[in-house]
């Protein structure tokens, strides 16, 4: 369902910007836990989403990384 990943991949990058920002990785559980005492289906996309999310970051660093040995 379309809305169910849109919903979880706005909260991961919500979630993932104040990890960012605060170092706290305990957040991405603590989200999950109160995600999944409502809809273990959007609790299932929003992990999607942060999996994808962090993997998309480290393909752009390694890419960025790969560019810069270029130069």
């Amino acid at each position: 369902m379309q809305l169910i990943d849109d919903v979880a991949d706005r909260v991961a990058i919500e979630v993932l910007k104040l990890v960012d920002e605060t170092g706290n990785q305990d957040i991405i559980e603590e989200v999950k836990k109160v995600i999944g005492t409502s809809s273990q289906t959007l609790e299932e996309a929003y992990m999607t989403a942060v999996r994808v999310r962090r993997a998309e970051a480290r393909a752009m660093d390694l890419l960025e990384t790969l560019r810069a040995g270029r130069g």
